[in-house]
């Protein structure tokens, strides 16, 4: 088995309601999610995600097409299928009066988990809630009660983990603090499938990553891949003295003037040339004092070809 979910053909069409026509939320989605991998799965708020993963959980009914979770076909096996898996979604989900240790005891209960084989403490421990452990989860902080659901979510050791926007809400620190866990978690084999909007980090985490618009899949690559779609470059000169007007020979560049002494250009490296570029700010007679380069990001290809 090389892949940890196969999807073929996926659809969903919701039925028309009172006020709203019927909607076609997937489209005959396809997708091969890798082993150990840590997969994103992004697109704008409507576009599929989260119907694809409520799918997996067993939340939706799918319309046509096949769902396999590591090795087990979701419609013959379904709860050997979902048993792999693994589901932090958006929404915090529970009693807001049991404590930390009880709703991971409760969990584990629930997937079978004999007492003697309960990882409760240790996962306590791994979200940094150790300290918390017999407080009312009411009491816990917003960021708190995320680290809580991606314990809960780990109770049964499943090989696979799906974050539906983790890091919401959360601060920095925190998202750093879950970033770290995840990379651990991966590093220790589990497969992770990640969405979120924050598109710094898909570029931090992913390894793979897929954009769903309008129910279909439009890119789906290795990241470096999906990154070197865009060859622009983005660099700034910034001069000693005041600049009093940009050559007419860098217009070819798209050169603009940002404050009295920089110059940003965007160019391809595979079609203009740097030195191209050096020869005619040379002839300028303004001393260069700094000069800073800037690659395209994730949100460069996310805009492009959502846009398209």
């Amino acid at each position: 088995m090389q892949n940890a979910i196969q999807i073929r053909d996926l659809k969903k069409t919701y039925a028309a309601q009172k006020k709203s026509p019927a909607k076609e939320a997937l489209k005959g989605i396809t997708l091969d999610i890798p082993q150990g991998s840590i997969y994103g799965l992004l697109g704008p708020n409507g576009a599929g995600k989260s119907t694809i993963i409520n799918i997996m959980a067993g939340l939706v009914m799918k319309t046509s097409g096949m769902v396999q979770i590591w090795d087990e076909d979701l419609d013959k096996r379904p709860r050997n299928a979902r048993s792999a898996i693994g589901i932090v979604p958006q929404e915090i989900n529970f009693d807001p009066f049991f404590t930390p240790r009880q709703i991971l005891d409760i969990q584990a209960g629930l997937y079978g988990v004999p007492k003697a084989e309960r990882k409760t403490e240790e996962l306590l421990e791994m979200v940094e809630l150790s300290d918390k452990a017999d407080a009312h989860s009411r009491s816990l902080s917003g960021g708190m009660k995320r680290r809580l659901m991606v314990a809960k979510a780990l109770v049964h050791t499943p090989p696979i983990l799906v974050l539906d926007e983790p890091t919401a809400g959360v601060d920095v620190e925190l998202r750093k603090m879950l970033w770290e866990n995840v990379k651990r978690l991966n590093r220790q084999g589990m497969t992770i499938v990640l969405t979120t909007h924050y598109l710094e980090e898909a570029e931090e985490l992913c390894d793979h990553i897929a954009i769903i618009n309008h129910g279909e899949i439009v890119a789906n690559e290795e990241k470096e891949t999906l990154l070197a779609r865009i060859d622009n470059k983005e660099i700034r000169f910034r001069f000693e003295n005041e600049i009093k007007e940009i050559p007419d020979a860098l217009a070819k560049f798209k050169a603009v003037k940002e404050g009295r002494r920089t110059i940003a250009m965007r160019y391809s490296p595979n079609e203009q040339g740097m030195g191209d570029m050096l020869s005619i700010i040379q002839t300028m007679d303004n001393k260069i004092t700094d000069i800073s380069t800037d690659d395209s990001d994730l949100e460069d290809v996310f805009l492009q070809i959502t846009r398209n």
